[in-house]
């Protein structure tokens, strides 16, 4: 079914520029600290470089799910389109 001309969307550029922006600095953190962590946790427990990675890669899975829960959040907060 057709939705009328009325109810077309239009970008807001102003907070799809401020929720990419805060999401690269975010994410910047979120990775930086999963691939640190999976190398503190990989000494800790004395695993070799192949544990090591495996722990990185965990990590940086839950990543994932923390910039995409922030990103939902984000878009909830600033949208992204507005009824032109």
């Amino acid at each position: 079914m057709n939705a009328p001309a009325s109810s077309s969307r239009q970008i807001v550029w102003p907070s799809v520029i401020t929720v990419i922006s805060a999401a690269i600095l975010i994410g910047a953190e979120v990775f930086g600290a999963a691939f640190a962590g999976g190398w503190a946790l990989a000494i800790l427990f004395g695993l070799d470089d192949t544990g090591a990675h495996i722990v990185q890669a965990v990590l940086f899975a839950l990543g994932v799910l923390v910039m995409t829960a922030f990103i939902r959040a984000a878009q909830r907060v600033e949208p992204f389109t507005k009824r032109a």
